[in-house]
């Protein structure tokens, strides 16, 4: 049978797993936004941001008794948030690219 999580774990994981949500989204958009203006100082910001959405996971997997199965998810949501904007952005790139005199015929 699960366990369920205490009253104080609760609001625990409710903060957490907001936390987790906006740090995603803002090293998706950071991380965006150091590849159009070429800017280290955003980048190293948006790894910041992921650094965050890192900690909140721990603090939720920790919080909600995380184990086995949802361990696992934890750490594939890790890694998702992590490569995804970088997929997104190579293939905007390519999608966007100038077409080719190939293309033209």
């Amino acid at each position: 049978m699960i366990e369920p999580i205490a009253l104080k774990d609760f609001f625990i994981s409710f903060f957490t797993a907001a936390l987790i949500i906006l740090s995603g989204a803002s090293y998706a958009l950071l991380y965006a936004w150091s590849k159009i203006k070429s800017n280290s100082r955003i980048k190293w910001a948006a790894y910041l941001s992921y650094t965050v959405l890192l900690v909140s996971v721990v603090v939720l997997t920790r919080a909600a008794n995380f184990s086995g199965v949802w361990l696992a998810l934890s750490v594939v949501m890790v890694l998702g948030y992590f490569f995804a904007p970088i997929g997104i952005w190579h293939l905007c790139v390519r999608t966007h690219a100038e077409p080719t005199t190939e293309d033209k015929q």
